[in-house]
C-alpha cells in the first residue's frame, strides 16, 4: 500500500470503533492532539497495510537505521517527496503504527515542549513487511 494522505485516512478511520459498537477491547492510543480507540481486529487486518506505509518513511524514523526522527519531518516519504500537509494524517500513521505495536515516542510528551518545534520524536520498530 503506497504512503498517501488518502491511504492512511482510509485505513486510520477503518480501524477507529464507530458508534454503538463493543469498545471494552479497544486500543487506547494517546497521540499527539488526541487520543483515540482502535478496534484489535481491524488493527490486525490492517498491519501489513500499516507497516508497509512506515516503512516509506525516511531510514532516519527507522530504529535501526537512524533511530528516530522528529514528527516534523514526517511528511516527506523515504524519496523526499511530501506525501501530506497535515499534521493530523502524519498523527493518524503514528497511532496507528504505536497501536500495532511498531511506533515508539521516544520521550514523554512533559518533554516535548524542549523538542524542536515542541514536537515528539518517534522511532519505528523492525517490521516483518519489505518495503512497498
Amino acid at each position: 500500500m503506497e504512503l498517501t494522505a488518502e491511504n492512511v485516512e482510509n485505513v486510520f478511520l477503518s480501524c477507529l470503533f464507530g458508534n454503538g459498537q463493543d469498545t471494552k477491547n479497544a486500543k487506547i492510543i494517546d497521540g499527539i492532539t488526541s487520543q483515540y480507540g482502535f478496534n484489535p481486529l481491524k488493527l490486525e487486518k490492517h498491519k501489513p497495510d500499516i507497516e508497509t506505509m512506515l516503512n516509506q518513511l525516511p531510514e532516519t524514523f527507522q530504529e535501526k537505521k537512524g533511530g528516530g526522527w522528529s514528527f516534523l519531518n514526517a511528511c516527506q516519504n523515504s524519496k523526499g517527496r511530501q506525501w501530506t500537509g497535515l499534521h493530523q494524517t502524519m498523527e493518524q500513521l503514528f497511532v496507528l503504527g504505536m497501536a500495532i505495536e511498531k511506533v515508539k515516542c521516544l520521550l514523554p510528551k512533559e518533554m516535548w515542549p524542549a523538542l524542536p518545534g515542541g514536537m515528539p520524536y518517534y522511532s519505528i520498530l523492525e517490521t516483518a513487511v519489505v518495503d512497498g
